[in-house]
């Protein structure tokens, strides 16, 4: 109850804040989705940074490893990150199309171990939602692994588009929340 009691004391004074962020969010979402194909080049290029700067962190800091294989290891994580990141940021269409199915692959694995966690739970009554939750993540791979590589080009976009509205949506409802739970 003290970490309830905690978190709301953080953010009770943050009510305005939330709704703006959660408002941006929204709005950040509902253009990913209107324009799907602009927003999976910007995700694809914004893994290929990631990619990249990871990469050359774990080259670098590989320096400092001792032992043969912990070295050579980091030092191979470091040039495959590198690698991948050059070449998501000079081939974007190409890496969309790898992204999406590294997408519909991470789908069918989280889905099978939700089913799998959601028939663990079956006494529990909350087993139903994690069934459902890993059915959909399943449904979702079959979706994208079908089309693919064809939707490739719209497929991160909406993705991402689809989660900053529900990531807006929960934002602004705990900013409500906050608000009318202070009067």
């Amino acid at each position: 109850m003290t970490e309830i009691t905690n978190t709301y004391e953080r953010i009770r004074g943050a009510p305005h804040r939330l709704l703006w962020v959660g408002v941006a969010m929204v709005v950040l979402g509902v253009v990913a989705l209107v324009f799907p194909m602009f927003s999976t080049l910007v995700a694809t290029l914004m893994v290929g940074w990631m990619l990249l700067f990871f990469g050359g962190i774990t080259f670098f800091s590989s320096f400092s490893i001792h032992g043969t294989g912990p070295f050579f290891g980091a030092l191979l994580l470091g040039v495959a990150s590198i690698a991948a990141g050059v070449f998501l940021l000079f081939n974007p269409l190409s890496g969309a199309v790898a992204l999406t199915l590294v997408v519909a692959i991470i789908f069918s694995l989280q889905g099978a171990l939700e089913i799998s966690f959601a028939f663990e739970l079956r006494p529990l009554p909350a087993w139903k939602s994690m069934l459902l939750s890993g059915l959909i993540s399943v449904a979702l791979a079959i979706v994208i692994a079908a089309g693919w590589p064809s939707i490739s080009n719209i497929v991160l976009g909406t993705l991402f588009g689809v989660n900053f509205i529900s990531t807006g949506v929960g934002y602004i409802f705990l900013s409500r929340a906050l608000t009318s739970h202070a009067r």
